[in-house]
């Protein structure tokens, strides 16, 4: 989405008057174009969040699920969104992702509990001693960005990753997963930002090292989890998956997964009971 947005091809914009919950994406290219789950849209009427990876079909609007980011803000300051450099952070994506999983089951749509995110977004504020006059996520990465990017350049993209594992000591927090290492690439700092902003509030577990065999291990947790599917939005199909230890979501395009993001059931918070799940998956029939 960034190279679509800097090259004039793609817009971001309210729906119509504005509604909450839905913005829309015009993409001009002759290309799909790679939407994240998570990432931070800011302006128009208020700060967004995508609910779900999206792969945007070429010369075609999309209307894009999302959630708000900035609740004391319903006020035009850009006719167009433009891009943040972040992520929502992962236990909110978590959260989150769960959330648009029970409304896919319930009614086949992608919304999320606005008033939960709101809820997680003003404890996560609290922690990091962060105060906005509307609310918005976008200032706890500004107020915090110094300490944000030293994380970022301690972490640094490898030839040929396609994925990357958070992990705060030894509880895992969240996988990415892509099917190509050119967009992991672009998307790395973007992702570090966000696994950055749960550390900051990690305490003294966050100095702990963390164990490399983790991502094996939750990426055999993942793929034995019980799944469902629905047509994407957009091209491909949604896939959701949950089990006791770990829930996500994938989009499946074309015979492949273009991108994967995993999420630990209790965070950082119950390490004992997710390693003792994660060393006992239940697998399941391919």
């Amino acid at each position: 989405m960034d190279d679509a947005i800097a090259r004039g091809l793609a817009r971001v914009a309210e729906a119509g008057a504005g509604s909450v919950p839905e913005i829309k994406f015009e993409n001009d290219a002759e290309l799909p174009v790679l939407l994240l789950d998570g990432e931070e849209l800011i302006g128009a009427n208020q700060d967004r969040t995508l609910n779900l990876t999206i792969l945007a079909p070429p010369k075609r609007t999309t209307i894009i699920p999302v959630s708000c980011v900035e609740p004391g803000r319903w006020r035009m300051t850009t006719p167009e969104f433009r891009l943040a450099g972040d992520v929502m952070h992962s236990r909110g994506r978590a959260a989150r992702c769960a959330q648009v999983t029970a409304s896919m089951r319930a009614s086949g749509t992608h919304g999320s509990d606005q008033v939960k995110v709101w809820d997680e977004l003003a404890s996560k504020a609290s922690r990091l001693g962060v105060d906005s006059p509307t609310g918005a996520m976008a200032v706890m990465y500004e107020r915090h960005a110094l300490l944000i990017e030293e994380y970022v350049r301690a972490f640094a993209w490898t030839e040929g990753q396609t994925g990357v594992l958070c992990a705060i000591g030894c509880h895992p927090l969240a996988l990415d997963l892509f099917d190509h290492s050119v967009t992991m690439r672009r998307l790395f700092p973007k992702l570090v930002r966000s696994y950055a902003l749960d550390a900051l509030d990690a305490g003294r577990c966050a100095k702990v090292p963390a164990d490399p065999s983790l991502a094996s291990e939750m990426l055999k947790v993942a793929s034995s989890a019980p799944v469902f599917m629905q047509p994407a939005i957009g091209l491909g199909k949604d896939v959701r998956f949950r089990s006791r230890a770990v829930s996500g979501s994938a989009l499946w395009v074309n015979g492949r997964y273009v991108h994967i993001c995993a999420f630990a059931a209790n965070g950082a918070a119950d390490s004992a009971g997710f390693q003792t799940r994660m060393s006992r998956p239940t697998h399941r029939r391919g």
